[in-house]
């Protein structure tokens, strides 16, 4: 699966971004997809991640509440929309593919990261 990330960008507090990203190459129904992050200086952690069918999702406490998954298997995108967005969201998130996806997930496909930051 090629997938190719998009949506970022320099926003402040209190402001919402939706990213996209754009899966090619394999059956994107037959994935779970799940968006991660790295701030500066930290490990990539996990945000969410949506069911082949999206029927379920999941999501890091820290992003509870303000996060939004979603897919759309007829274009081939996942969405992440970013409400309520705080200096400490910023990072580089990334897209991600995998049969089934959890935070403590390592999946074998990624797209390149798209930056979001985050002024206070």
């Amino acid at each position: 699966v090629q997938l190719q990330a998009s949506g970022g960008g320099l926003v402040q507090a209190g402001s919402s971004l939706r990213l996209s990203c754009a899966a090619s190459g394999r059956t994107f129904s037959n994935y779970a997809m799940g968006w991660f992050r790295q701030a500066p200086g930290k490990d990539r952690e996990f945000v969410a991640a949506i069911s082949w069918s999206g029927t379920f999702t999941s999501y890091a406490d820290s992003v509870k509440g303000r996060f939004t998954i979603s897919r759309d298997n007829i274009k081939n995108t996942v969405f992440l929309q970013m409400n309520s967005l705080k200096p400490e969201d910023t990072a580089v998130y990334y897209c991600a593919a995998d049969r089934v996806i959890t935070k403590e997930t390592k999946p074998p496909f990624w797209g390149r990261g798209t930056q979001v930051t985050v002024s206070s």
